[in-house]
């Protein structure tokens, strides 16, 4: 059983996809209920069991009912993904203390609410779960006026390896992911979805040659709540290489 938050769309959805393909029955949470239903019916048509719920998940009554309605439809989850998060690009000089907050309580709160949440429900249901949250490599390196974003997920990275302390007893593993570029155009809701296109310069600036896809990260998902039983605290970079290539002004 595994919870996905922004499960709708983007890498989420793409989660959401992978792991009920590896026999998860899958629970999606996203503010955008057209999108998380249009996801989970096609979980459905696979063959895959879904449900969804329309959540913000910095709210924290919103994430306790997707919580709730999880553990009584589905089960206690073993894996919960937290994946939602939003990006407000403005100018430093310019970015207001409530877009500010808002960036850190969707990505930064939502991930705490998230994990506890499930992880609460792991603990009465005696399971030794694993929690993976979605961090970005904007926690190790930056673009002008990113501060809003790279604060949330400079954060999910430490709240990780705290979590993964505080969580040990209980035997919950707690890991996260930073992805670099990943093209999610083709990954939206019918209504928005588009086909990508990528210039020769796009791709060769990744050492590995190539935009990173949505289903490069869920793969990992599974592979930390599958394969990963010795690892916890660790955040794991998905990026094609391009956070290790050297660059030098011509």
């Amino acid at each position: 059983i595994a919870a996905v938050t922004g499960g709708g769309q983007g890498i989420g959805r793409a989660i959401g996809y992978v792991l009920a393909k590896y026999g998860y029955a899958v629970s999606l949470a996203d503010a955008d209920a057209e999108a998380a239903g249009e996801a989970a019916a096609h979980i459905e048509s696979l063959g895959g069991q879904a449900i969804w719920a329309q959540a913000d998940v910095a709210d924290e009554a919103d994430v306790a009912g997707w919580m709730g309605r999880t553990v009584a439809e589905l089960g206690a989850p073993d894996l919960l993904v937290n994946n939602a998060g939003i990006m407000m690009r403005k100018p430093f000089l310019q970015l207001s203390r409530n877009d500010f907050d808002r960036v850190l309580a969707v990505n930064l709160t939502g991930a705490f609410l998230g994990a506890q949440a499930a992880a609460r429900a792991m603990v009465a249901a005696r399971k030794h779960g694993a929690i993976v949250n979605i961090a970005s490599t904007r926690a190790l390196m930056s673009e002008p006026d990113t501060e809003s974003y790279s604060a949330s997920k400079g954060g999910i990275v430490a709240l990780t390896h705290a979590m993964a302390i505080s969580l040990a007893p209980q035997r919950i593993r707690v890991n996260c992911i930073s992805p670099g570029w990943i093209e999610v155009s083709d990954w939206k809701k019918s209504s928005a979805a588009k086909v990508p296109h990528h210039s020769r310069e796009d791709r060769e600036q990744h050492p590995v040659g190539r935009v990173g896809r949505p289903e490069d990260i869920a793969k990992a998902c599974l592979f930390l709540a599958e394969h990963a039983e010795f690892m916890t605290g660790q955040n794991i970079v998905i990026d094609g290489g391009m956070t290790v290539k050297m660059i030098y002004a011509e």
